[in-house]
C-alpha cells in the first residue's frame, strides 16, 4: 500500500509542478524515448542476471504490494513451536526429536502450526539446526559459527534481487542520456528546416533525460530499497531461531530460551512477554 501511495505522491508532485508552471503535458509524451530507455534497461537487466534472480526480482517487486511475510502472529507461532521443541528435548531427550525433524509434515509438534509448515526455508533451517544438535555432537561455539554462515548465505541469496534492481536504477540516467543523444542526432538532421520541428526534437531529447532520472530516483531506486528492507525484516525469523537455539543449547530452560529469541525481533513484530506467556500457558 505504501509503495502505491509513495509512487502516486512522486508522480503528482513532479507532473503537477510541471503543469502548474504552465508546462504542456503533450510535450512529455515521447513513446520512442520510453522504448529506448525501458527496452535498453530491461535488456541489460536480463543480460546481467541469471533466470533465478530475474524471477525472484519480479516476485519481490510484486510482494511489496502485499503485507510483510511474517506478522506478529507468525512470530508467536514460531516462538511457540520452538518452545514445544525445547520442552520435548528437555523432557524426553535429544533422540525424541528425531521423529519430528525427519518429516515435519507428519510431526505432531510441527503440524500444530500449519502456517509455518508452508515456509519451507524456515522449517528446513529449524530442522537442520536440530539435526546438528541431535547427531552432530557440536559445542555451542561451533554451532553458532555454522549458523551465522548459513544465515549470511541465505541473506545474500535473498538480497540478490534487490541488488539487481538497484543496479537497474543506477543505469536508468545513463539510458536517459542515450535517448537524449539519439534525440539530438535526429535534431541535427533537421537543421535548416522548420525551426518549430527542431524545437520539438530538442524537447523530445530532453524528455529522455528527464524520464531516465525520474524512473531511477523516483520509482526503481525506491523499489530496490523497499525490497532490501523487506528481506532484512523477513530475515529476523532466522535470527530468532538461531538465538533461541543457542540459548537452549547453553542450558536455559525452554521459556527463557524462547525469551532470548523474542528479544531478537524488531519492535514492530515482537509479541509482548505477557501475550506470549499467556499463549504458551493456554496451549499447554
Amino acid at each position: 500500500m505504501f509503495v502505491i501511495i509513495g509512487s502516486i505522491v512522486v508522480l503528482v508532485s513532479v507532473i503537477g509542478g510541471y503543469v502548474l508552471s504552465h508546462g504542456n503535458l503533450l510535450a512529455l509524451w515521447q513513446p520512442f524515448e520510453v522504448l529506448i530507455i525501458a527496452g535498453g534497461a530491461l535488456g541489460a537487466f536480463v543480460v546481467a542476471n541469471p533466470p533465478a534472480v530475474l524471477k525472484a526480482s519480479f516476485s519481490g517487486m510484486l510482494g511489496l504490494f502485499k503485507g510483510p511475510k511474517y506478522g506478529k502472529q507468525d512470530y508467536v507461532d514460531l516462538l511457540s513451536l520452538l518452545y514445544d521443541l525445547f520442552s520435548a528435548m528437555r523432557k524426553e531427550g535429544l533422540l525424541a526429536l528425531e521423529e519430528h525433524i525427519e518429516d515435519p509434515s507428519k510431526s505432531a509438534i510441527f503440524s500444530a502450526y500449519p502456517r509455518l509448515i508452508r515456509e519451507h526455508h524456515l522449517i528446513d533451517f529449524v530442522t537442520d539446526c536440530l539435526r546438528l544438535i541431535v547427531g552432530g555432537n557440536m559445542n555451542a561455539h561451533e554451532l553458532e559459527s555454522l549458523l551465522d554462515v548459513e544465515i549470511e548465505t541465505h541473506h545474500a541469496e535473498a538480497e540478490a534481487p534487490a541488488l539487481a534492481v538497484a543496479k537497474v536504477a543506477d543505469a536508468m540516467p545513463g539510458f536517459g542520456i542515450v535517448a537524449a543523444v539519439l534525440g539530438i542526432v535526429t535534431t541535427m538532421s533537421q537543421l535548416g528546416g522548420d525551426t518549430s520541428r527542431i524545437g520539438e526534437h530538442i524537447a523530445g531529447a530532453l524528455v529522455g533525460t528527464f524520464l531516465g532520472i525520474l524512473l531511477s530516483y523516483g520509482f526503481i531506486g525506491p523499489l530496490a530499497a523497499a525490497m532490501e528492507s523487506r528481506v532484512q525484516e523477513d530475515g529476523r525469523a532466522f535470527e530468532c531461531v538461531k538465538v533461541a537455539l543457542m540459548a537452549s543449547l547453553r542450558g536455559y530452560n525452554p521459556m527463557v530460551a524462547v525469551e532470548f529469541g523474542r528479544k531478537s525481533l524488531s519492535s514492530r513484530t515482537r509479541p509482548t512477554f505477557q501475550s506470549l506467556e499467556g499463549h504458551l500457558k493456554a496451549a499447554r
